[in-house]
């Protein structure tokens, strides 16, 4: 098995999203010690966002295969990040929430990878995603809550990640949430617990010991 692991705080290993994210990627390698992982950091160095001659590569398959045999431009760099993520068999996604939404360097990432002629195709019916499908876990952290009853703020990650994932093909999507973490250390630490064992319910369930 082949774990790619996305971190995209800027606090890097110090965040609650980091925290969550790589005891998913623990979980994982309990399951399968033989796992590879590769982990890449978005949150603290980032990568560049696309540029014209990315935009320009989505006019047509040929003008994306001409794109790509320049290695100065951000074609190059979408391969390699496609290839990435069509060499996981499992995908963790650790973010946080920024002013309700993803952080724009997860945002630089899924315009590299949601790409036309590579990752979806155009149809008749709309875009049709290209990549096999796995299971992609997004390890969320939030200052305030956006889930149930004690939500006050909106959630546009969460919708927007199912649907843009979705277009490439990824359709397996899990999500686990610590939020309120700027609630105070009781209530932090109680939603931290809730999630944790979330988590360790989803995994006894979905891969019993031994398989």
């Amino acid at each position: 098995m082949n774990i790619l692991h996305l971190s995209c705080s800027p606090r890097g290993q110090a965040a609650e999203s980091y925290r969550l994210a790589n005891k998913i990627v623990d979980m994982l390698l309990r399951r399968d010690p033989g796992a590879s992982l590769f982990t890449r950091t978005l949150g603290e160095s980032g990568i560049p966002h696309i540029d014209n001659t990315y935009a320009e590569a989505q006019q047509s398959a040929a003008a994306a295969a001409a794109a790509a045999a320049n290695p100065s431009c951000t074609v190059a760099l979408s391969d390699e990040l496609i290839k990435e993520l069509e060499e996981a068999d499992v995908v963790v996604i650790g973010t946080p929430v920024h002013n309700l939404t993803l952080p724009s360097s997860l945002k630089a990432w899924v315009d590299h990878v949601v790409r036309a002629y590579r990752t979806f195709n155009l149809t008749s019916e709309g875009k049709a995603g290209a990549l096999k499908d796995r299971p992609v876990y997004v390890a969320v952290s939030s200052g305030g809550r956006f889930t149930g009853d004690g939500a006050h703020q909106q959630d546009f990650l969460t919708p927007y990640l199912k649907i843009v994932l979705g277009t490439i093909g990824l359709k397996d999507i899990t999500f686990f949430s610590v939020e309120g973490t700027a609630a105070g250390p009781a209530a932090f630490a109680a939603e931290r617990k809730k999630t944790d064992e979330r988590l360790a319910d989803h995994f006894a369930g979905r891969w019993p010991a031994g398989d």
